[in-house]
């Protein structure tokens, strides 16, 4: 993945108070060095500033982490202070829609042509967009990135809405090194057991598919804080 450092256009600039400036530097400044610019959006009155990072110093941690950082930056130009949001999220689709509800135009916030793998197919270019736009019809439960062959990443949802038939998703991203290509897939499945019983089994190592997803129901507000039941176990690596 090339190397690119983000700037974060704040010379000058002081947190807005103490409490802001130590967290931003326990979850950004501090791995700075670390994080890979994929996709970034700067409003023309310098306000705000929208990205979407990898955060190589994961690869370090915890196996499994999510390595996907967004970033919202925002900046008071009179007083020259700042504050900010972030989030720790799987895939790249996720980050751009977690952007996009907190004001980040779409086509500002897409990864430009040759960073990172490109979709495969037209299901997961079209699996992607949904995402984009409609990440808010479901809270993220777990997930679990392998960085190492097979390059894999499988996300846990929980639909937002009480009224939906089937209301746990599991995405599969799937990486090809080889055409340096991605696919996601995604299924549906009516109970937490069924969608932790298929996890626990795929990364056993059997090869069961996922099944048909149902289409939500209708669009939710995603809480800033979704509850998280006990997820599935991690693989052993």
């Amino acid at each position: 993945m090339p190397r690119s450092t983000p700037d974060l256009r704040l010379d000058g600039y002081e947190a807005v108070n103490e409490r802001v400036d130590e967290q931003f530097w326990q979850h950004i400044a501090s791995e700075h060095d670390m994080l890979t610019v994929l996709a970034e959006h700067h409003t023309s009155d310098d306000k705000h500033s929208f990205y979407v990072l990898h955060n190589g110093a994961v690869t370090w941690g915890i196996p499994g982490e999510p390595q996907i950082v967004a970033l919202h930056l925002k900046r008071d130009t009179a007083a020259r202070t700042f504050r900010f949001a972030r989030a720790e999220l799987p895939l790249p689709a996720m980050a751009q829609s977690w952007l996009i509800a907190r004001g980040c135009p779409e086509e500002k916030i897409l990864l430009p042509q040759g960073m990172g793998t490109t979709p495969a197919d037209d299901a997961t270019r079209a699996l992607e967009e949904r995402l984009r736009r409609d990440g808010d019809h479901f809270a993220l439960l777990t997930s679990y990135t392998n960085d190492s062959e097979p390059i894999q990443t499988t996300v846990l949802l929980r639909a937002l809405d009480e009224r939906a038939p089937v209301p746990f998703r599991v995405l599969l991203e799937e990486a090809d090194t080889d055409t340096f290509t991605h696919t996601l897939r995604e299924g549906g499945f009516a109970t937490s057991e069924a969608a932790t019983t298929w996890w626990e089994a795929h990364w056993s190592g059997e090869d069961i598919p996922l099944p048909a997803p149902a289409p939500p129901t209708h669009r939710t507000t995603l809480p800033s804080s979704p509850a998280r039941p006990t997820p599935p176990r991690s693989p052993r690596r």
